[in-house]
């Protein structure tokens, strides 16, 4: 054999042996979500439950956000309060938390009004102020989607333990009509779910901000919230802060039921996009690592590297493949939902395809232009997730042009 037969062998054995390393991990993701989010709720409140600020940043209305910010009023816990952090003096959403507030009087809540800029992060930005006057030791941070059982905070509170510094919620999705959110639902039951249930089995930082637990003399040590106004993945690097500190992340045994009310198939892959640039930018080995562990993609390397290994059919290897990695993440979505599912089976093959073909786009896509939008302002992240928002030249006057 000639030098480059020998190379060549050897990548196909690597490749084939990732190939069923991935495989496995796929298996795993099922076996510690169904451990993990199988757990029964806890029969009785414990006594001595630590106290916790949970704050809420706001921007704008939402057709949801009434019956997802009660739920938070709603909670079974002895001691915690409500921070709302609202940065517009004439956003709507005032009048929302204040009706709120008047209709649980007996819930410990206030309305923070106006940001304070740390940073080039508006969600940072916007908590600021809800962070320096929350008064326990622990605060959640959680998105205005995010809607709670009555025990999420028991559960996440009991897994809080002394070496753990971070208790996050899986991010899923409420059961809601319509195809797009199903979509939705599906990807975040199968993809994003098998990355998420892994990287916390392993202990890798694979953190969310949707519905995160923290202690707050950890990042108070790490420099206070608003040092973290530099990064626009604050998620990220909140997380990180709390690993390089010497404590732990954990997962508790609910998710974190993101309930909007607006969802359109753009909306949904615009959020894709961002996230990926964001995983590119701060961890850089996603943009090498991520394309080829999509199914359709890594089933056609794998069809040629069989092929060249065992002689055995392209085709029939391909269509097997897509089976098997079909069938493992549909249990994997009925692991997560812990009950039936709001669509049937063949709109389930519907969704499932469509989520795998468009996501290579979308992953083209964000390396294509790796600018950032959210919200209507554009961002460039740096290698290592320092941000800075990129600034449209003003236009040029009349007078200006001789």
């Amino acid at each position: 054999m000639e030098p480059a037969d020998y190379f060549l062998l050897g990548l196909c054995i690597v490749l084939f042996i990732a190939f069923c390393v991935n495989f496995l991990i796929h298996i795993l993701a099922i076996v510690y979500g169904k451990w993990k989010l199988s757990q029964k709720p806890i029969p009785a409140v414990p006594e001595d439950l630590p106290g916790i600020s949970i704050i809420k940043p706001l921007v704008g209305v939402d057709p949801n956000l009434f019956d997802n910010l009660e739920t938070f009023f709603n909670l079974k816990y002895p001691q915690f309060e409500i921070l709302f952090c609202i940065q517009d003096e004439l956003d709507s959403v005032i009048m929302i938390a204040q009706s709120l507030i008047l209709k649980y009087p007996k819930v410990d809540a206030k309305i923070f009004i106006g940001k304070k800029n740390v940073g080039v992060n508006p969600k940072i930005n916007n908590m600021i102020r809800g962070y320096e006057a929350a008064k326990y030791d622990l605060f959640l941070i959680s998105d205005s989607s995010i809607k709670m059982k009555e025990d999420s905070l028991i559960d996440m509170a009991v897994h809080m333990t002394p070496k753990v510094g971070l208790v996050q919620q899986l991010p899923f999705v409420c059961d809601r009509p319509g195809f797009v959110s199903h979509l939705e639902k599906i990807y975040f039951g199968t993809h994003h779910g098998k990355m998420y249930l892994n990287a916390n089995f392993m202990g890798i930082n694979c953190a969310s901000g949707m519905s995160t637990l923290f202690r707050k003399d950890i990042i108070e040590e790490a420099g206070g919230l608003a040092l973290f106004g530099k990064y626009l993945a604050e998620d990220y690097m909140l997380a990180k802060a709390v690993l390089d500190k010497g404590f732990k992340i954990r997962l508790c045994s609910q998710t974190a039921l993101q309930n909007s009310g607006y969802i359109s198939l753009a909306s949904f892959h615009d959020r894709l996009i961002r996230w990926t640039k964001l995983r590119n930018a701060t961890v850089v080995t996603t943009m090498f690592f991520e394309p080829p562990y999509q199914c359709l993609m890594q089933g056609l390397i794998m069809a040629k590297v069989t092929e060249y290994l065992f002689s055995w059919s392209p085709l029939v290897f391909f269509l097997v493949h897509v089976l098997v990695w079909f069938l493992l993440d549909y249990i994997l979505l009925l692991v997560i939902q812990q009950g039936p599912l709001p669509f049937s089976k063949f709109e389930f093959l519907v969704g499932w395809l469509l989520n795998e073909i468009s996501y290579p786009i979308l992953i083209i896509r964000a390396l294509w232009d790796p600018i950032i939008t959210w919200r209507s302002r554009r961002y460039r992240v740096r290698w290592g997730g320092i941000t800075t928002e990129v600034t449209s030249a003003p236009p040029i006057k009349l007078s200006e042009k001789s």
